[in-house]
C-alpha cells in the first residue's frame, strides 16, 4: 500500500470538504443549509389550468396541487398542441408535465379502445417505463381511457393481446415498441396523435438511436411531438431534428417550430441546491477498502452505488454479502421479476445499499436516498448529473453524492467544472480496514465461484475503461493493473484475455499477427511493459 488514507492533494478544481462521519454540529449546519434550498415550485396551481374535472381530482388525490417550473411553462403550450423540447434537472416534475396534457387530449377527444393508440411514451429503461406507467395509472383513476405497458423481460404475447383490444396511452421501451410495430398484427397505432420521448439524452447514451430512427419512420408523420431531457447536447439537438422531421413533409411555413424550454439554462449550478457533492481520490488498490469503510460508516443510511459493468455489480454484491453487508443489486441481465423485486425492496427499506449499473441512473424516483456513490466514474459529466439526480429530489430535497477518482483521473474534475458542477474533497481513512485486504484475497482465492466472478468483473471493467472516449481522464494504458487486481481481491492480476480494440499505426504494421494487440493474455496478465513503460501496448 502506498498510503493509509485517501485524499486529494490540493487540487484547484475542488475545495476542501468534511469527513465521512459528520459530527452532530455539522449535521445541524447541513440541515439548516438544506432548509434554505431554492424551491422548484411556482405559485401556480394546477386548478389555474383549463383541466378536466377527472384530471384535477386525480392530481388532488395524488397530492399534486402546485406546479413546478417545468410544468408551469410546458403544460399550457402542450394543451395548445405545440411541439416542445423540454430540459430540466432530474426530480423537477417532467413526468407530469407531459402526461397531464396527453391525458387531457384523449379526454376531450373522448377516446375509446376501438380508436387505438393515441399517445405513445417512450422511456429508455424498463424501470423508468414502469414508473411512468404507475404515475399515468394514478392520473387515469377517474378517466375511461385505457393504459398499457410494453417492456422487455416479460412475455410479449399478453402485451400484443392488449394492444389489439385497444390501448389509448402506451408506455414502452424502444426495443419492445419496435417489436410490436413490426410483428403485432392489428396494433392500432395509425391514429397516433402524440409521441413523447422521455430522457432523450439517455436514449442516445444507451445506443437506441437506430431503433428510434426506425420507430419514427413507422409512426404517423402528422402528430404532436414532445421531447424531454435532463441535459442538452449537440447529440440531443440532432436527435430532436430527427424527431420533428415530419414537419418538413407538410407545408413547412404553416407549421410552428418546436418550442425549447430550458428551466436551468441560466442557473449557476447544474445540480439542485440541496445536493452536497464530494470527491475522494484513491489509489487503485485502496478503492474497494475505501468503499467498504464508507458503507460501514453509513450503514444507517440509504445509499446507491454505481458501477460501470454488470459483472462488477454481480461480484461486489456477492462479496459484500459474504462479509455480512446486505445489499440489493440491479443489472441488465437480471430477469425483470428480479429487478422489480430488488428495486421494490430498496424503495421500501428505511436504510440499505443498492448496487447498480446505469440502468437505474435515470428518471427512477426512489424516495429518501441519502447518498449516491459513483464507484466507477461516469463517461461524461452528463451521466454524472443523471446519477446524482437519484438523491435530493423534489421540493426541498436534500442529499449527498460521492465520486471515487484515481489519481490519473483528476482532469475529470475540470470537465465537471465546465458543466457547472463543483465538488469538495472527501477523505476516507482506511487504516483500520487494511487487514481486511489479506482476508478478502484469501476467500476469493479459495472460493472458485467467487474467483470466477471476480475474474469476469476484472476483465469487464478494463474493457469498459478502454471504451471510454475521454482518454485525457481515462487512459487504460495508465492503469496500475496490479492495483486494479487488488480492488477485485486478487494478490496479482488474474490470467484473462482482454479485448482492447484499436487501429494499428503505420509503424506497427509488421507486428506479429499471433500476438495480442493489447498485451494482456493468460500467459501475460500484466500486459506489455516495454515501450514508454506501458502496461497495455498501444498499437
Amino acid at each position: 500500500m502506498k498510503r493509509k488514507g485517501t485524499q486529494m492533494d490540493g487540487q484547484a478544481a475542488a475545495q476542501e470538504g468534511e469527513e465521512v462521519e459528520e459530527s452532530p454540529s455539522k449535521k445541524a449546519k447541513a440541515a439548516k443549509k438544506g432548509r434554505g434550498a431554492v424551491s422548484i415550485l411556482t405559485n401556480r396551481a394546477f386548478s389555474d389550468l383549463p383541466l378536466s374535472e377527472p384530471t384535477l381530482k386525480a392530481l388532488d388525490e395524488m397530492g399534486f396541487k402546485t406546479m413546478t417550473e417545468i410544468q408551469a411553462r410546458t403544460i399550457p403550450l402542450l394543451l395548445e398542441g405545440r411541439d416542445v423540447i423540454g430540459a430540466a434537472q432530474t426530480g423537477s416534475g417532467k413526468t407530469l408535465a407531459f402526461l397531464v396534457p396527453a391525458i387531457e387530449m384523449m379526454h376531450f377527444a373522448r377516446c375509446l379502445p376501438r380508436n387505438g393508440t393515441k399517445v405513445i411514451v417512450i422511456s429508455p429503461t424498463r424501470e423508468l417505463a414502469i414508473q411512468t406507467h404507475h404515475v399515468a395509472k394514478g392520473l387515469f383513476n377517474h378517466h375511461t381511457q385505457t393504459l398499457g405497458l410494453a417492456v422487455g423481460g416479460v412475455p410479449i404475447g399478453k402485451e400484443a393481446q392488449q394492444l389489439v383490444k385497444g390501448v389509448n396511452l402506451l408506455v414502452a421501451t424502444p426495443g419492445r415498441l419496435l417489436d410490436h410495430l413490426k410483428k403485432t398484427k392489428n396494433f392500432m397505432y395509425k391514429n397516433l396523435e402524440c409521441l413523447i420521448i422521455d430522457e432523450a439524452d439517455r436514449m442516445l447514451g444507451l445506443n437506441f438511436k437506430d431503433e428510434m430512427e426506425e420507430i419514427l419512420k413507422r409512426l404517423p408523420m402528422k402528430r404532436q411531438t414532445i421531447l424531454f431531457s435532463a441535459t442538452q447536447s449537440t447529440e440531443v439537438f440532432e436527435f430532436a431534428k430527427l424527431s420533428f422531421k415530419k414537419k418538413a413533409a407538410e407545408n413547412e411555413a404553416a407549421q410552428p417550430k418546436p418550442v425549447y424550454i430550458g428551466v436551468d439554462d441560466k442557473k449557476p449550478k447544474a445540480t439542485v441546491s440541496g445536493l452536497q457533492q464530494y470527491c475522494c481520490i484513491v489509489e487503485s488498490e485502496e478503492k474497494f477498502l475505501a468503499l467498504y469503510t464508507f458503507l460501514k460508516k453509513q450503514r444507517s443510511k440509504k445509499t446507491i452505488v454505481f458501477f460501470s459493468t454488470r459483472q462488477a455489480v454481480k461480484f461486489y454484491s456477492e462479496l459484500l454479502r459474504y462479509i455480512n453487508i446486505e445489499c440489493f443489486h440491479m443489472e441488465g441481465t437480471q430477469k425483470q421479476s428480479a429487478r422489480n423485486s430488488n428495486l421494490h425492496g430498496f424503495i421500501q427499506a428505511k436504510s440499505g445499499i443498492l448496487l447498480c449499473t446505469d440502468v437505474a441512473a435515470r428518471g427512477i424516483d426512489i424516495p429518501s436516498v441519502d447518498w449516491v456513490v459513483q464507484y466507477d466514474a461516469p463517461r461524461e459529466p452528463e451521466m454524472y448529473i443523471h446519477r446524482v439526480g437519484r438523491t435530493a429530489r423534489g421540493e426541498g430535497g436534500e442529499g449527498k453524492a460521492l465520486i471515487f477518482l484515481l489519481t490519473q483521473e483528476l482532469t475529470f474534475l475540470s470537465y465537471l467544472k465546465e458543466a457547472k458542477v463543483s465538488v469538495m474533497t472527501q477523505k476516507i481513512d482506511i487504516t483500520k480496514t487494511l487487514p481486511l485486504q489479506i482476508f478478502l484475497e484469501k476467500i476469493v482465492g479459495e472460493n472458485y465461484y467467487l474467483s470466477q466472478s471476480a475474474k469476469s468483473a476484472y476483465k469487464s471493467c478494463i474493457e469498459a475503461y478502454n471504451s471510454n472516449q475521454n482518454k485525457s481522464s481515462f487512459n487504460v494504458h495508465k492503469l496500475d493493473l496490479k492495483g486494479v487486481a487488488k480492488s477485485f481481491c486478487f494478490s496479482s492480476p488474474p490470467k484473462v484475455n482482454v479485448s482492447l480494440e484499436s487501429r494499428p499505426s503505420k509503424s506497427r504494421n509488421r507486428q506479429d499477427r499471433c500476438r495480442s494487440k493489447h498485451g494482456i493474455s493468460c500467459a501475460n496478465p500484466y500486459g506489455n511493459m516495454g515501450v514508454k513503460n506501458r502496461q497495455l501496448a498501444k498499437y
